[in-house]
């Protein structure tokens, strides 16, 4: 019977569903198990309008998936086994399915049938919830947190029972990495990736590849925020897109979305000043701005205001708050790169329940990696790193020093360290009468306003160092004259 419509005086309707497509479904699958692979991609056993169905069909999925025959006779036995034969219908009711059958053939379209009026009946259940919160004015929840909600709720409905993706020919594969190469061939720099426009970077990089999770960590007071942030102005300034066989593509920079969850969007909007008018950002928050000065920050503000750079900066930002404003931004403003500031402050995503700060941090990973291959875009995720690493003489940041962190290591495919000598030097000073203030300075002077970004794993390239210009007043990183990268073959 198909449901749905008016079914009394006073209005009320029944949830859509159709019991007739469900039993036929069910009994193609009891004649000729081989119609289970036809909906087993899309349908599971909740989408069954009548629990009776779904406990046949997940019965019949169990006894197939042990290479079993699911038929009337062996699913009796099943059912008898656990007690609820009499729970579906009993024996009978199972050779009623069996002889309902009208083709083998029509099997995926009963699947889509079944499915399609689950998704009518979880809409109406969205709307009304939706309604319902709506009605309740609490200080907890406020009207954007429950669209965020609702958001959520139908981006998941709208994925839920897709089809998984068919197996790709090889032949496929290779016409995309062809593709890709010639991309990379045709783009200035040679890059696969979208551009730091940070030269070296880009070299040992290839650029930022689109589904990748690049992690960024470093001690507090190694810039990076700052190198993050230089990254994502870069890539924004940079957005330019022409006419490629008869399509308009971005053919360098990208879309940037920026989730700073330490720093406001006033401070991050102060750095960048601060870096294009070649005014110290202390001094521009300060006021402490000449007559002279001034209109270079008015023109930097004027060139800027017109770049593709979003910044969220909500404070204790959920996974699930995140991706939902990233897919937003991805269907409006075609989002090509993530920047997240910084994983300890994130939550984990809504109704996770992690054991300890360990988990909640590689469930946190997990989940960014997952938004990166969703929206294939690359995310850089920046982290904190343990106060282990200033026991060492070597304060150089390892992978070692990302072991407690959960599985940041195995979920990212790159890990970088930002490490700056010239800061652990400064702390070291001796007295100005001590004899060592001479072999200070001189080392001082070897190391001051470079920083060393360290590539200590690249799934796609080797590992190695590059040396970067550091100036601290404008917080702006940018390319040495000379080119300090090394590489190594990666594991």
């Amino acid at each position: 019977m198909e449901g749905s419509g008016p079914q009394n005086a006073v209005g009320y309707r029944s949830p859509p569903h159709n019991f007739e497509a469900e039993m036929a479904l069910l009994g193609a699958i009891l004649s000729n198990n081989r119609a289970y692979d036809r909906v087993i991609e899309f349908l599971r056993a909740e989408h069954f309008a009548d629990g009776r169905h779904g406990r046949i069909f997940e019965a019949a999925g169990r006894l197939i998936e042990l290479n079993q025959i699911a038929d009337p006779i062996t699913l009796k036995n099943y059912f008898e086994a656990d007690g609820s034969l009499d729970d579906i219908g009993g024996a009978e009711y199972l050779v009623r399915l069996a002889g309902s059958v009208v083709t083998v053939l029509n099997a995926e379209d009963y699947g889509r049938t079944i499915l399609d009026r689950f998704l009518r009946r979880e809409l109406i259940n969205i709307g009304e919830d939706v309604v319902n919160r709506a009605h309740e004015v609490t200080f907890e929840s406020n009207a954007s947190d429950q669209i965020e909600h609702a958001e959520e709720e139908l981006f998941r409905l709208a994925t839920d029972g897709e089809q998984e993706a068919d197996l790709k020919p090889f032949k496929s594969a290779l016409i995309e990495a062809v593709n890709v190469a010639e991309a990379a061939y045709k783009r200035d720099g040679n890059l696969a990736g979208v551009a730091t426009h940070l030269t070296d970077v880009d070299k040992q990089l290839g650029g930022l590849h689109t589904s990748d999770l690049l992690i960024l960590a470093g001690r507090p007071s190694m810039g990076k925020t700052a190198l993050a942030t230089n990254i994502a102005f870069n890539v924004a300034k940079a957005y330019r897109k022409d006419v490629v066989n008869g399509e308009d593509k971005v053919v360098d920079g990208a879309t940037v979305g920026f989730f700073s969850l330490e720093m406001s969007a006033e401070e991050l909007a102060t750095r960048i000043l601060a870096e294009q008018s070649g005014v110290s950002s202390h001094r521009i928050r300060r006021g402490e701005v000449s007559k002279d000065e001034f209109p270079s920050i008015v023109e930097a503000a004027q060139q800027l205001s017109s770049i593709p750079l979003y910044i969220d900066d909500t404070a204790g930002l959920t996974v699930s708050n995140l991706r939902t404003r990233a897919r937003r931004l991805k269907r409006t403003q075609n989002l090509g790169l993530i920047v997240v500031d910084y994983l300890q402050l994130m939550r984990p995503p809504h109704g996770s329940r992690p054991e300890n700060r360990v988990q909640e941090i590689s469930e946190i990973t997990r989940s960014l990696k997952g938004i990166a291959k969703e929206l294939e875009v690359p995310v850089i995720a920046l982290s904190q790193l343990s106060r282990q690493v200033e026991s060492r003489d070597d304060k150089r940041p390892q992978l070692a020093d990302l072991r407690e962190s959960g599985s940041i290591e195995q979920d990212a495919d790159v890990v970088m360290f930002v490490f700056r000598e010239e800061y652990y030097l400064e702390r070291a000073k001796p007295r100005d009468d001590d004899p060592e203030i001479i072999k200070w300075q001189e080392d001082m002077d070897k190391v001051h306003n470079l920083a060393e970004l360290i590539v200590a794993k690249q799934r796609h390239g080797p590992i190695g160092k590059v040396t970067l210009h550091f100036e601290p007043s404008l917080t702006k990183f940018s390319t040495l004259a000379r080119n300090d990268v090394y590489g190594d073959v990666p594991d």
